[in-house]
């Protein structure tokens, strides 16, 4: 899928490039919260919390299109908390720590809503993982057992909040497995990072909301 993702831009940026003329390139600071779980880890519900932060370009090429390439530090990974006080408390943490460049076609209505899909691929950076309390020093960067890259499928909101500030809500979801476990009753799953984010984002060299003025005649 990272082969897929970069002939993709390959192609399309030559393309929007040479429609950007006389359109102005926008840039963009990101700042926001993470709500993750890893679907096939029998840890259920968002209870994983962290960042998401990073800077973006904005590509406009019509008056309403335009494609968002941004350059992130990710936080993902799943949590629960001890949910016994004798011997195993059931608990468990993961923490995976992505760079991360997506790229989105957006398309803006009334200069105050954004609606945007795309894909992104990330590069695993650092991971660890306990269970019971206990850290599994078998989980590592290099050694396994979590996959170093991670394609995302995007679906992305923003509406205005105060001038060039926006709110921005994202979902993300693995394409491909980021691992396969085996539990201890010999089920074999595969496991897809699963995320909801919430985020600000502030935007540089956006023109101003034109508001029309209502006819009073």
């Amino acid at each position: 899928m990272k082969k897929v993702l970069i002939l993709i831009l390959i192609i399309i940026l030559p393309l929007l490039f040479h429609h950007v003329y006389g359109q102005q390139i926008k840039g963009a600071v990101i700042g926001g919260l993470n709500a993750t779980q890893v679907d096939g880890d029998e840890v259920f519900g968002y209870h994983k919390f962290g960042v998401n932060v990073g800077a973006a370009a904005i590509i406009p090429f019509s008056k309403k299109f335009s494609v968002g390439l941004e350059n992130l530090f990710n936080q993902k990974g799943s949590y629960r908390k001890p949910i016994y006080e004798v011997g195993e408390d059931g608990s468990y943490k993961l923490k995976l720590n992505y760079v991360e460049v997506p790229v989105l076609i957006h398309y803006t209505d009334r200069q105050t809503m954004t609606f945007g899909t795309g894909l992104s691929w990330g590069r695993l950076v650092s991971v660890k993982e306990w269970e019971h309390g206990k850290r599994i020093e078998t989980t590592t960067l290099r050694g396994g057992p979590y996959k170093r890259d991670d394609v995302n499928l995007l679906l992305d909101f923003r509406f205005s909040l105060y001038k060039n500030l926006k709110f921005n809500f994202r979902y993300a979801y693995s394409v491909n497995k980021i691992r396969t476990r085996i539990f201890l009753t010999g089920e074999v799953r595969n496991q897809y990072n699963n995320i909801l984010t919430f985020r600000l984002i502030w935007i540089f060299n956006e023109d101003p909301i034109i508001k029309k003025k209502k006819n009073t005649e």
